[in-house]
């Protein structure tokens, strides 16, 4: 009997001690990650009811914003999106039934003054009403609404970055939404807004720019070309069979041109033709070497941007899949399956370029400031992925160039200025193909490179083509942020 006791007492020890050991884990080791969960609408309870700073652009546009009111519920304060769905897919929202997203889940802290360097400030002021902080984007709102007006009607993204820094100057996708249902009181309101999102057959809810893969088409060449010359396959002046189409190895099928057109030469006039058997042979060349090399422009990881949810993985060839997978390294040489890639993704290969090799931290917040608007703290510029060399970089960029000047890109030429782009016409397995463009300027000191896509060609349709639909959107905002 003794002996029966004993072993339930230490049982019960036992329990008690994992119980013990549980609740320490969950509220010191892991209370951040349940803090920040989406299903944990605590947080979201305890801040709504907290006075919470504004969200403004970099030129000073309010795009979030609280006020006190009294509207019979336990609420004191309602968040309002003054912007409306211009912004959505980057500020996000505080909802109290569903939680925080975008800008307002990641710089929680901030807005409501419990960010530690806030703390310190407010400690001056602990007689203010509202010791909140202010986050101040780094998109402008200008280009946003450029962005916005160029991409018209249309479904795609626009992603705009200031390739030294990593700092988002513009993000804009459509479809998008109007949040402010989701910040209502009133829960009905909520819950039905949330299902009509999620049944949505265009999810305005998805957050094309960075949550979205496709394929980048011959955008993608950049990334081929670059990782080709820095592995030493292969020069500008490398010259390539004129062909209309490539054998597939391992196979009985062709890879052909756009249009059934014949073209090759040099690796510099390929590029500028945008020759689809040039390129596709490069893949073929790098081989099991590929697959790293696009690593190295981030291809296989998520873009570190701080907004919640994270960005979408960008995806490619699995490494050293080579001998058994040889044409999807042909198809990958052309951006075609199995490269997919989010807008912010190639936005940053083009700003890579653009800075020398070294792609910058993307980030869409550029300081915290108190209440009163005096500075706090800026967001750091950190160095992420260095792609490749200096001299590869500027390669590449001169043949970028060309593809402007004289060759598929001619629509983005802006007069004065030196812009360096590539076009794309991505096939998909249903639809027109999508309208691609990647850029920046000015091409000698670059300031700006933007991504465009547009889903299934737009208002062109069937007859899409990236130089056609996308570069005159880049275009745009080019001259939006040059002040032409």
């Amino acid at each position: 009997m003794n002996r029966a006791i004993g072993r339930v007492g230490k049982a019960v020890v036992v329990l008690m001690l994992v119980l013990v050991g549980m609740l320490t884990y969950w509220q010191v080791v892991d209370a951040e990650n349940l803090r920040n969960n989406r299903l944990n609408v605590r947080g979201a309870l305890a801040d709504i009811n907290e006075p919470r700073g504004p969200i403004v652009t970099a030129d000073g546009v309010v795009v979030a914003q609280s006020k006190r009111v009294n509207d019979n519920t336990e609420f004191d304060f309602q968040r309002s999106y003054p912007q409306g769905e211009l912004y959505q897919q980057v500020v996000g929202y505080q909802s109290f039934l569903i939680g925080n997203t975008g800008v307002e889940q990641t710089y929680n802290d901030e807005l409501v003054g419990r960010d530690p360097e806030l703390r310190i400030r407010n400690i001056t002021s602990a007689f203010d009403e509202e010791p909140t902080g202010t986050v101040v984007l780094s998109i402008r709102d200008d280009l946003q609404q450029e962005a916005k007006r160029a991409l018209g009607g249309q479904r795609g993204s626009v992603v705009a970055i200031d390739p030294q820094t990593g700092e988002i100057l513009a993000m804009y996708s459509n479809p998008s939404y109007d949040p402010s249902p989701l910040v209502s009181h009133d829960s009905k309101v909520v819950r039905e807004t949330n299902t009509a999102l999620a049944a949505n057959p265009d999810k305005p809810d998805l957050a094309r720019a960075y949550r979205e893969r496709y394929p980048p088409g011959s955008t993608f060449k950049t990334v081929t070309a670059s990782v080709a010359i820095e592995t030493g396959k292969s020069s500008p002046a490398t010259v390539y069979p004129q062909l209309s189409e490539l054998p597939l190895p391992l196979t009985n099928d062709v890879l052909r041109n756009f249009g059934n057109q014949t073209c090759g030469g040099t690796l510099a006039e390929s590029f500028r033709q945008s020759c689809n058997t040039t390129f596709a042979r490069i893949g073929l060349d790098l081989g099991d070497q590929f697959v790293p090399g696009m690593a190295k422009f981030g291809v296989g990881a998520a873009p570190p941007i701080d907004i919640v949810p994270d960005a979408a993985v960008s995806t490619g060839p699995s490494p050293g899949t080579f001998q058994a997978d040889q044409p999807k390294f042909a198809s990958a040489g052309i951006g075609q399956n199995p490269v997919a890639t989010t807008p912010l993704q190639m936005a940053l290969v083009a700003a890579g370029l653009a800075n020398g090799g070294v792609i910058m931290r993307p980030h869409v917040v550029k300081e915290i400031r108190d209440a009163k608007d005096h500075p706090v703290r800026n967001i750091d510029d950190r160095e992420w992925m260095t792609a490749v060399s200096p001299a590869t970089a500027a390669a590449v960029t001169a043949m970028m160039i060309t593809v402007v000047q004289s060759g598929t890109g001619t629509a983005a030429q802006i007069p004065g200025v030196t812009v360096a782009g590539k076009t794309g016409t991505a096939q998909v397995d249903t639809g027109s193909p999508h309208a691609w463009f990647v850029c920046f300027a000015p091409a000698e000191n670059p300031e700006i490179a933007i991504a465009v896509i547009v889903e299934h060609g737009g208002s062109f349709g069937s007859e899409a083509t990236g130089g056609e639909v996308a570069a005159p959107i880049a275009a745009a905002v080019l001259r939006a942020y040059l002040g032409r």
